[in-house]
């Protein structure tokens, strides 16, 4: 080790335990809460605690395991459940391309990027964008992966944790610990929102939620997704190209 790379190497596993300092953060707590929710839900269903742990890890976003159960519960063909989880996944693309250019720069190998892109989901989405421009661009990754893989074995663990004691609590109580992730993300972004497009799609996407959750329940994610987020860009962009002409 050279004396030049002694600083840096120290420098970036600073960076990643602040990253791990992330799990006692309001998102985090929240994210954590709503996977007892999860731990619930699964022992209800019967899902083995093994198998819950295991998609916990593999399938981090939690709306994509709930899919995945439900799936399971149905009895619908394996081909069924992964396009049904593939389809509420691909919403982490924008999210995995949003954030990449944040947190990595020259020197960082693609391979870990492709590594870290596997624990972008909501909350670290947001923790992430939150709070990595105030971390030094050196420093970017090694946070992000600091906070995101902590998070995650965090809670592979609580769900072994609290598999056999939430079968017990109340379907209102499990229902309300899951519920907390999406208010806190919905939130997260009005408040973190820096263009208008953003409100709308918001606005939008709650109202068709609803109207979709009625008519297509199979595919309401999907089609909320697409035509809202369609219709907030046309009608932003209309109004935008007003603006200029006046």
């Amino acid at each position: 080790m050279t004396a030049e790379t002694a600083p840096d190497t120290r420098s970036q596993m600073h960076w990643f335990l602040r990253g791990m300092c992330g799990l006692f953060s309001l998102p985090a707590i929240i994210l954590m809460l709503s996977f007892v929710g999860f731990a619930a839900l699964t022992a209800e269903a019967k899902v083995p605690v093994g198998q819950v742990m295991f998609m916990t890890g593999m399938v981090w976003a939690l709306p994509a395991k709930v899919i995945l159960v439900g799936s399971m519960l149905s009895g619908a063909h394996v081909a069924t459940a992964f396009i049904a989880v593939t389809l509420s996944s691909v919403r982490m693309m924008p999210m995995v391309a949003s954030l990449v250019p944040e947190i990595r720069d020259r020197r960082t190998p693609t391979w870990l990027l492709l590594i870290l892109s596997h624990f972008v989901a909501i909350t670290a989405w947001v923790f992430a964008m939150e709070r990595v421009r105030a971390v030094p661009r050196s420093g970017r990754t090694a946070f992000f992966a600091g906070f995101s893989i902590t998070l995650t074995l965090a809670n592979i663990v609580l769900v072994g944790l609290v598999y056999g004691a939430v079968s017990e609590f109340p379907p209102i109580v499990s229902g309300s610990l899951f519920f907390l992730t999406p208010v806190y993300f919905l939130s997260s972004i009005w408040i973190s929102a820096r263009h208008r497009v953003i409100y709308w799609a918001l606005g939008i996407g709650l109202a068709l939620g609803w109207l979709f959750a009625v008519i297509a329940p199979e595919y309401d994610i999907l089609l909320t997704g697409v035509i809202g987020g369609t219709l907030a860009w046309w009608g932003e962009r209309t109004l935008r190209r007003r603006e200029a002409r006046r």
